[in-house]
């Protein structure tokens, strides 16, 4: 069936078939705020809903981050449940699952640590939880090689290399040192590196962000190989750049049925509060999409004006517009059978929370509902309720993973803490 999209006064009718919303917020209305972050909410932003940029001055208004005051808790949909797993966590951000069903957590901070998390009490909690291994340089992407269910490593994204551990399911404890996969990536700026391999194991891609905001990599060499996906092979020799002009693609996940890779995507700043939108995409290999010139297509950023005439027309539009400033971080795919049928193989993605914005977004959950693996523009706020009524943050959820059952968990360097999301009925 497919959902009327209200615009303008005018009834359009989408259709997909994961998601059936009765309405979608499109054109202005579809931009947020922390008070309007709401379960259940559905949004369409496209191109031509754009402001011209500095339409609002650029605001410099961060987070502050506060302790979750004790009636503070995440806020989802009516049927869907959230309990806290894990407290008392260093800072953890990007969460995968194992083949066995263990939860690896990234905590970047601090000691530069893996975590895993095993099982669950009756009361919620991990019945077991080990450090893998420690001493990373803030370690942010977790990957496990051969695809399949019998790894043989885990790959670590540090913030300048990739490295492995030799791994085998069940184990709590790297049985071996860290070998250098990529001795070499470059540092500065966004610092998070996520890695993914292709459902056949052959290419191992890594998610470099920029140094910078706007700079020209024209005039920039520190910008080189960065804003960029990177292809190599598994062992770490460097193919080729993949995907390219991509500001900060800080989450990286291989979409089970096309096999494309997607990431989740932080862009530029400064150019005032509805500019320039997040998004999430499959990266068109060899594909361009704009950074630092141009943005959501040919729309040229008015500090390169006049660069690069021969990329307009060229650049890529991503799948799916989401907040400006909304810092998005990891994305999945919902792999689990606990949600109902109809978020099967549909995508979550973590957004941190934005500070360049005057009136705070972000700070929540999203569903974006694919159609036999693709995407059809529109996406849904699924858990928020992490900054309260006065605009004081105490969560920042990071990462989010399936676990074994089919519940979302999600990290939140806020309150340093693991959320689980459950289904438990209409």
């Amino acid at each position: 069936m497919g959902a009327i999209v209200v615009a303008g006064g005018f009834a359009i009718k989408l259709a997909f078939a994961n998601a059936n919303p009765k309405n979608v917020l499109t054109g202005g209305s579809a931009f947020a705020s922390y008070s309007n972050v709401k379960p259940g909410v559905w949004r369409h932003i496209t191109p031509n809903d754009l402001p011209k940029p500095f339409a609002t001055k650029s605001s410099n208004n961060g987070a502050r981050v506060v302790p979750r005051p004790a009636d503070a808790w995440p806020q989802a949909l009516p049927g869907f449940k959230v309990e806290l797993y894990a407290t008392a966590l260093m800072n953890p951000r990007e969460i995968r699952r194992a083949p066995n069903g263990d939860l690896f957590v990234a905590e970047t901070a601090g000691r530069g640590e893996v975590t895993i998390f095993r099982g669950m009490t009756a009361d919620g909690k991990p019945k077991e939880t080990s450090v893998f291994a420690t001493g990373l340089n803030s370690p942010f992407g977790l990957a496990f090689y051969p695809p399949g269910d019998d790894p043989q490593y885990l790959y670590v994204g540090n913030t300048a290399s990739v490295v492995r551990f030799p791994y085998k399911n069940g184990d709590l404890k790297a049985t071996g040192p860290a070998e250098t996969i990529i001795p070499t990536l470059p540092t500065g700026g966004h610092s998070t590196r996520d890695v993914v391999f292709s459902l056949d194991g052959k290419k191992m891609f890594v998610a470099v962000g920029s140094g910078s905001n706007v700079d020209d990599p024209d005039t920039h060499p520190s910008e080189f190989h960065r804003a960029n996906v990177l292809q190599y092979t598994p062992d770490g020799k460097f193919v080729k750049v993949y995907g390219a002009g991509i500001r900060n693609p800080v989450g990286l996940a291989v979409n089970p049925i096309t096999n494309e890779v997607w990431c989740s995507v932080n862009e530029r700043d400064e150019l005032g509060d509805n500019l320039v939108p997040d998004y999430i995409t499959h990266i068109q290999e060899d594909g361009f999409y704009g950074w630092p010139w141009f943005y959501m297509g040919s729309n040229q950023d008015p500090r390169h004006d006049g660069k690069h005439p021969e990329l307009k027309g060229h650049v890529l539009v991503p799948d799916v517009l989401l907040q400006p400033h909304n810092a998005s971080l990891e994305m999945t795919f919902y792999d689990g059978k606990m949600f109902p049928a109809e978020y099967g193989g549909d995508i979550f993605a973590a957004e941190h929370g934005s500070w360049n914005k005057s009136v705070r977004t972000g700070y929540e959950v999203v569903r974006v509902p694919l159609d036999k693996g693709h995407a059809s523009g529109i996406y849904e706020d699924f858990l928020a309720g992490f900054v309260l009524p006065n605009g004081d943050v105490w969560g920042r959820p990071v990462g989010v993973a399936t676990a074994p059952d089919g519940s979302l968990m999600v990290t939140d360097d806020g309150s340093k803490s693991i959320w689980r999301v459950t289904y438990t009925g209409k």
